[in-house]
């Protein structure tokens, strides 16, 4: 099993989005998630701003659009235990990158990477933008920029864990 987590800063925007999103593309080719499938997802925050909360309601609204529900997850903190845990730790931008590797130990850093490197057809962008402080039209985009990563991670995944 393939266990992946994805991180933002307060684990309601971006992160919880791309859980679902993920989840929902991978249910969609056949590829089932949760304990006793071929991959686990989570997702968490580098920030313990908003633990148990539910995601932010235009994230959860712009999911809905694409008719995905992520209201029923819960924002939680990224722990120690995560790094020997899940196979692949996906930060949504730098400066959460940069916070997992101050605290992921040495041995676990080759499982962190920027979730917009797995992208297809987003030449330059690097970072799904944090839509927190803006209106709906950034939760749109960050939708887009998750659907392609996930895309993206997704044919990764095939080719080198034959899924």
């Amino acid at each position: 099993m393939v266990k992946v987590l994805f991180v933002c800063l307060g684990n309601i925007c971006r992160s919880p989005t791309a859980e679902g999103v993920f989840r929902h593309q991978i249910n969609t080719k056949g590829i089932k998630d949760g304990s006793t499938h071929s991959v686990f997802i989570d997702s968490a925050g580098t920030a313990g701003f908003h633990i148990a909360a539910s995601p932010d309601k235009r994230s959860q609204l712009t999911a809905l659009k694409y008719g995905i529900d992520i209201g029923d997850l819960q924002a939680r903190k990224v722990s120690l235990q995560d790094y020997s845990d899940f196979d692949y730790v996906l930060a949504m931008d730098n400066e959460n990158l940069s916070n997992m590797r101050k605290s992921c130990p040495a041995k676990h850093h080759h499982k962190l990477h920027l979730f917009m490197s797995f992208a297809e057809n987003c030449p330059g962008i690097t970072e799904v933008p944090d839509p927190y402080q803006g209106g709906i039209d950034g939760f749109d985009t960050v939708y887009d920029f998750i659907n392609r990563a996930s895309q993206g991670f997704i044919k990764h995944l095939e080719n080198k864990q034959q899924l």
